[in-house]
């Protein structure tokens, strides 16, 4: 079954107007790095109404895209002739459906509670206008990989994201930490772009065209052996964009970015666009169901993988962080089990831009109070002073770990539903690591609830150079979080009701039939549920009935192996960089040793030939009268020697 079941019409209407989504963000971060100083008063109001204004515009698309027929909800905006180059031509253009609009809507709506809160977190950075004009840049990038019609123009926007996310987590640059962290998300993601241009090369080679229409409609005529080339190269790509395994090293030391670049680039965007390049791509990777089955084994690697790193971080971004990973692997797992899957991840996704948005903020908010800290250990009973920050994560908390009726429960529990109703060994393997994700899940970010917030003070002295004063933020950065809480809450309930949310992405989509799962459905939730209260319930005897030592104990094997993200850096060292480095110093030995020897070795020779000659040059008559008597001796003997 194809997943474009429904032909593309031209954008009449409201959607005629899609090209402002991009232009909008677009054109107030070329405002404000063109303006330079003189915006300085003003450039951030500037950077919150660019993002306003696109999500508006989302808005009014959709509305025209909900009263319009499903068969015509597919739209095509063409804007210009963009790369004609022999047999390939490629038109920059516009797809508006459903599946474009749900980012859409996310990116701009979450982007833009950012930008409000980023003008309060950010009031006293000299640097604040370029801080927004970067936000900016990357709302357009990411709307420009949503939006696009085609893998080429995808890719304009797929590296306007890691542009952007690179000035972003590194724009404290005067830190070294800080430089080092963005350049190392930048080389990672790269290695993942390289899957998606040779995937590109792949297509063109194959169909003659990288257009959604000129590719997904012909899988048909392609090979299994090629489809399945083209869904592995894509699944690289995703794997670097969405730090999945084993491209996800990135990802914790990209906290070093200020808190609302975490929220806005980890959370609601960046790290979503591999699902939906999966999700995009499905008629090719249903036609390679070798490569269907790696994406949910990446998926379900990492949502563990990340799961264990969370449970022994005492930083409380890089917590944030392994949970992103984590979720991400929930969304890869659940695209990974083929159309009926893909609804559910999508739906995961936009729950998780609430929930993981609202405590990425709220995690902003404790630094605010705390003098930046970061260090759970030495938090504890902020809830008592922080009582807005601490409901609404409360709010997140609860949606994360799937406890009903919050938002994460309605869409974690679909995929889980999902992936025990998997074929074969596939539904217990899936289904089991599923399960185990949510337990663990709960235990660690209930670890971080109470750690930060309940338990006894464990807050640093002025005897040890920081004393503090909790107090709660400004509106500004509250407001934000309060609104993302209610997302939290209800959004899921209302997304899931009578499938609606399956419903509208049903023209990308398409419909498929649910299978019964290997068990009742009523077992799997009950399981679930149990699992999360048993996690939380752990983490509160452990870090609030219990003491928690303000230095992190040795621990485990485990433990120390998580701390280190279980020793992922040191094989990507071992695999990838030292490796790399040998192969660069032998190559730069060979070229000044052998290339470059050889040829100033003949430079050397020649130049030794002429001083030797250059002394028989003496300038003495008898000299030359000798050497002229000798030469004509050697000819007569070569004469006469050779007559005889």
């Amino acid at each position: 079954m194809s997943t474009a079941v429904a032909d593309a019409a031209p954008a009449e209407g409201t959607a005629s107007l899609a090209w402002l989504l991009v232009a909008l963000p677009l054109l107030g971060a070329a405002v404000l790095l063109l303006a330079g100083r003189r915006s300085n008063r003003w450039g951030h109001w500037l950077g919150v109404l660019a993002s306003a204004g696109s999500f508006v515009v989302a808005l009014l698309v959709a509305l025209q895209m909900f009263a319009a027929e499903p068969a015509d909800r597919v739209m095509d905006l063409h804007l210009f002739r963009w790369l004609p180059a022999g047999d390939l031509t490629v038109d920059a253009g516009l797809r508006v459906d459903p599946l474009s609009m749900t980012f859409v809507l996310l990116v701009t709506f979450v982007g833009t509670l950012i930008h409000i809160y980023s003008v309060a977190y950010m009031s006293h950075d000299r640097d604040r206008r370029r801080f927004f004009a970067y936000l900016n840049l990357f709302v357009a990038a990411m709307l420009l990989l949503v939006l696009a019609d085609s893998y080429a123009l995808l890719f304009v926007g797929w590296e306007g994201v890691g542009l952007a996310s690179f000035l972003l987590i590194g724009f404290w640059d005067h830190r070294r930490d800080y430089a080092v962290a963005a350049k190392k998300a930048f080389v990672m993601n790269r290695v993942g772009d390289i899957g998606l241009l040779v995937a590109m090369m792949v297509m063109f080679s194959t169909f003659g065209s990288v257009s959604f229409d000129g590719v997904l409609t012909e899988v048909s005529a392609a090979s299994e052996g090629v489809l399945t080339a083209i869904g592995l190269l894509l699944l690289l790509g995703a794997c670097g964009k969405s730090a999945q395994f084993p491209l996800q090293a990135w990802l914790g030391d990209a906290m070093a970015g200020p808190t609302p670049v975490s929220a806005l680039i980890h959370a609601a965007t960046m790290v979503t666009a591999g699902v939906y390049l999966v999700v995009r791509s499905g008629p090719i990777f249903e036609g390679a169901p070798t490569a269907l089955l790696v994406v949910a084994i990446v998926g379900a690697i990492t949502l563990l993988f990340g799961a264990i790193v969370g449970s022994a971080k005492d930083d409380m971004k890089k917590v944030l962080a392994a949970s992103t990973m984590s979720q991400i692997g929930y969304m890869m797992l659940g695209a990974g089990l083929g159309p009926v899957g893909y609804a559910f991840a999508i739906f995961h996704l936009v729950t998780h831009g609430f929930f993981k948005a609202g405590m990425f903020l709220g995690a902003g908010s404790v630094m605010h109070a705390m003098n930046d800290q970061v260090d759970m250990r030495r938090f504890g009973n902020l809830a008592k002073y922080m009582k807005i920050t601490w409901l609404t994560f409360a709010a997140g908390w609860l949606a994360i770990i799937g406890i009903p009726p919050f938002s994460g429960f309605w869409s974690k529990d679909s995929i889980i539903e999902t992936a025990f109703a998997a074929e074969g060994w596939q539904a217990w393997v899936f289904g089991t690591v599923a399960l185990l994700g949510a337990g663990i899940t709960a235990f660690y970010m209930s670890r971080l609830f109470f750690m930060v917030f309940h338990g006894s003070a464990r807050w640093t002295t002025k005897a040890e150079g920081a004393e503090q004063h909790p107090h709660e933020s400004p509106a500004l950065m509250t407001i934000p979080m309060v609104i993302l809480a209610i997302g939290s809450v209800g959004l899921g309930f209302v997304l899931q009701l009578g499938d609606g949310f399956v419903h509208w992405l049903e023209p990308v989509t398409g419909h498929a039939e649910h299978h019964d799962p290997v068990l009742p459905i009523w077992l799997i939730m009950t399981a679930t549920i149990v699992l999360a209260v048993a996690g939380a319930a752990l983490a509160y005897r452990m870090y609030v009935a219990e003491k928690v030592p303000v230095v992190a104990p040795r621990g485990s094997v485990l433990t120390r192996a998580a701390r280190r993200d279980l020793y992922q850096d040191d094989v990507n060292e071992a695999v990838a960089m030292r490796p790399g480095q040998y192969l660069a110093r032998t190559l730069v030995y060979a070229d000044s040793a052998v290339v470059d020897g050889a040829v100033t070795g003949i430079a050397r020779g020649t130049s030794g030939s002429g001083q030797m000659l250059r002394r028989l040059q003496t300038g003495y008559v008898r000299s030359y009268a000798a050497l002229m008597l000798v030469g004509a001796v050697v000819a007569l003997v070569v004469v006469l020697a050779s007559r005889a």
